[in-house]
């Protein structure tokens, strides 16, 4: 698992986070202050980049939080199967298979480059090169 550890003050929304060991992007992020003695908190909402699922985080803003390391790679279509994705890395020339996201289904065919991301051990394509 490839992680860092940073300050919740230092997160923006459009980032990634950590919840519930899932990686997740950050769509909400406020701050307040609740009185005179207390600390600063700030209340973090997110949607699992994996799972599509809802997270929220409430903490103080100078507490640790972990944030996934985020690999952006380029692979090439090499076969349709139903539901799932024959997809090559064009650095390392690997071969996994991926699932097929709803929203590509009618822009991927054979042959066609993908751009996919790699966070705690998971694969999601997320958008045809080139379009």
């Amino acid at each position: 698992m490839s992680k860092k550890v940073v300050e919740v003050k230092t997160l923006k929304v459009g980032k990634y986070i950590i919840l519930d060991g899932e990686a997740s992007k950050i769509t909400a992020y406020s701050t307040s202050s609740p009185g005179k003695h207390g600390a600063a908190k700030a209340r973090i909402e997110a949607v699992g980049v994996f799972d599509n699922q809802k997270r929220s985080l409430v903490k103080p803003v100078d507490k640790k939080v972990d944030i996934p390391i985020i690999d952006k790679r380029t692979g090439s279509v090499l076969a349709l199967m139903g539901s799932e994705v024959q997809v090559m890395d064009l650095e390392n020339y690997e071969t996994f298979e991926l699932p097929l996201p709803d929203e590509l289904k009618d822009k991927i065919t054979e042959g066609t480059e993908v751009e996919y991301i790699e966070a705690l051990g998971n694969l999601k394509i997320m958008r045809t090169k080139g379009g």
